[in-house]
């Protein structure tokens, strides 16, 4: 795990970055449809902004949180493109706003939670350092979706580290929930990073291994790409397996994006 202090100052310089590519948006550029099937640029930014909040709740008030979880168990397969539906009937200005402030509202948050302690989740129970990291996935992999719809290129930074970290820690829950049980044994995964150097994750020894960018990878595990149209390389049965059912988020299996020979 990362330092608390720099997994929240990463969480917030990839917030700021994608507010640049939205902040000079007109009204007709919101609502531009993502990659994510009936989603625009609008409902990307209003997930994040209700997700923003949930944590808010999560790490400052577990009474309201645990009222947000029993709408979520009464609508498993709703409750988060509702949250986005709403956000994303707002008025641009409003939305962006609104995003901001709870970010900002969850940055000092998570900051005066004491080290050592956890509050509820949608899943198991987080520490501030975790759920930083958690957000900073999903708001590097929901800024890809605005990029792409946008036809940006995004320069790939160390912030990575961060999304590779928790997608090479989710390999047991990609095979659980979808009711395949975890291998015994751990994987090795060796990332080239966008400066060159080397991230690596499990033993060396290890047999069943998984090497190439760690762009790629951080693609994959957040489901921005098809294992097909990676450069990543896997040896062993148990780690092909996995790099076709990653997943670095909680919840449902994703159904994960097409490979583009197959659009």
């Amino acid at each position: 795990m990362s330092d608390p202090v720099d997994v929240l100052d990463d969480l917030r310089d990839e917030s700021e970055e994608l507010d640049r590519l939205v902040a000079e948006l007109n009204e007709e550029q919101w609502a531009v449809p993502t990659p994510a099937p009936g989603w625009t640029i609008a409902h990307q930014i209003a997930h994040l902004a209700w997700t923003d909040r949930a944590a808010l709740l999560a790490a400052t008030d577990a009474e309201a949180f645990a009222v947000e979880t029993e709408k979520a168990l009464a609508a498993p397969d709703r409750f988060v493109d509702e949250g986005a539906e709403e956000g994303a009937k707002l008025p641009p200005a409003e939305l962006l706003a609104r995003w901001r402030a709870g970010r900002e509202q969850l940055q000092a948050a998570l900051r005066a939670v004491p080290s050592g302690v956890r509050f509820p989740w949608y899943g198991p129970p987080m520490s501030a350092p975790a759920m930083a990291t958690a957000r900073l996935m999903e708001t590097w992999a929901h800024g890809q979706d605005v990029a792409d719809a946008l036809k940006i290129v995004r320069t790939p930074t160390a912030r990575l580290r961060h999304v590779a970290w928790i997608g090479h820690r989710a390999r047991d829950y990609a095979f659980l929930v979808r009711g395949i049980p975890a291998p015994a044994e751990p994987f090795r995964v060796e990332l080239r990073a966008p400066d060159g150097s080397l991230w690596t994750y499990g033993p060396e020894g290890a047999a069943q291994r998984v090497t190439g960018p760690a762009l790629d990878f951080c693609l994959l595990v957040t489901q921005r790409l098809h294992r097909d149209d990676t450069a990543l390389t896997a040896e062993g049965e148990d780690a092909e397996r996995w790099l076709t059912i990653a997943q670095a988020f909680a919840g449902p299996a994703g159904g994960g994006r097409t490979a583009k020979g197959d659009a």
